[in-house]
């Protein structure tokens, strides 16, 4: 089964999600920014880090960054019903 390890930052709006991602091109620390802004409360505390999951396990919008889109790199603002998120998938086997 395909697995894949990503960290988001979830922010309310798309002109937030903009903002962080200027400052993670800039270099700043993409733990520190979740740790400070994501929404996402249970995964804000480890940096954004999500663990490993498989397909089907995020919204369809997540896993189409996740599973398809090059891999340590910041990809978004991503919409989902929950906001708006900055995505980096870490890896994916």
């Amino acid at each position: 089964m395909a697995m894949a390890a990503a960290r988001h930052i979830l922010l309310k709006t798309k002109e937030e999600a903009e903002k962080i991602k200027q400052q993670l091109a800039k270099g700043e620390d993409f733990s520190k920014l979740a740790k400070k802004h994501s929404l996402c409360k249970s995964s804000a505390k480890q940096g954004g880090d999500l663990g490993e999951f498989p397909p089907g396990r995020m919204l369809k919008a997540f896993d189409n960054v996740v599973f398809k889109k090059p891999l340590l790199k910041v990809h978004g603002p991503v919409k989902t019903k929950f906001g708006f998120h900055l995505i980096e998938t870490i890896y994916r086997r």
